[in-house]
């Protein structure tokens, strides 16, 4: 059986991610390293509370199991670019490399579509940053995920996010051929891919969003 290391469990993508985990029977223990306690209600999890700025203090525990790292934030929450790039970069490498230097073999990260260290925009270069940080330490097995804009119910309110939900509903059959990597996807679909690509193998590294919503058609519990 398999151990789940999950970082970002409050968040979107995070959420559904153990909510899947709780009912998977490839998995037997998901470790959740999160600021806030969740108090969720399974036997299979364990929760610790830390504080990031503090990795020493717990990267002991990241070890024998697969990391999934759903961890994001954005301009408006993060306050600063300096922040953001903390959450979407500084954060993930910390706990990437704290996993190689414990043996861990697996991998998974949820990035972004347009993910790329040479862009001009902060948030898609800062998401390519750590794509390739990732890449660099050499995972055994390593799974990047590009996901385009995330649907479902976020706890807190984003209006914006919202607007562009709602329009991306209405106008969802116009993203066909090239343009479908764009159409946004359900978080529960990413997490669903997460899941299959941690448990099955496959020689490619990089999914983009269409091939996410592919993937999660082959995920079952």
């Amino acid at each position: 059986m398999k151990k789940a290391i999950v970082f970002g469990a409050s968040g979107l993508v995070g959420s559904q991610l153990v909510d899947l985990l709780t009912d998977d029977i490839n998995y037997d223990k998901i470790v959740l390293f999160n600021r806030r306690p969740l108090s969720l209600n399974s036997s299979k999890i364990e929760e610790h509370i830390v504080n990031f700025d503090e990795m020493e203090k717990f990267s002991d525990k990241i070890s024998e199991g697969t990391v999934f790292c759903s961890l994001g934030s954005t301009i408006r929450k993060a306050k600063t670019i300096e922040n953001f790039i903390k959450v979407d970069y500084e954060i993930p490498f910390k706990i990437a490399k704290a996993a190689k230097q414990n043996n861990i073999e697996s991998f998974i990260l949820v990035s972004s579509i347009g993910a790329n260290s040479k862009s001009r925009n902060y948030y898609t270069k800062t998401k390519g940053k750590i794509e390739e940080e990732l890449l660099h330490l050499s995972f055994n097995h390593v799974k990047i995920l590009r996901p385009s804009m995330l649907l479902g119910q976020r706890k807190e309110f984003r209006l914006f996010e919202l607007i562009g939900k709602i329009i991306m509903q209405i106008l969802g059959f116009l993203f066909i051929g090239k343009l479908k990597r764009y159409k946004g996807i359900q978080a529960r679909n990413v997490a669903k891919a997460m899941i299959w690509l941690s448990v099955n193998k496959t020689d490619q590294v990089i999914f983009e969003s269409d091939e996410i919503n592919e993937l999660c058609k082959k995920y079952s519990l």
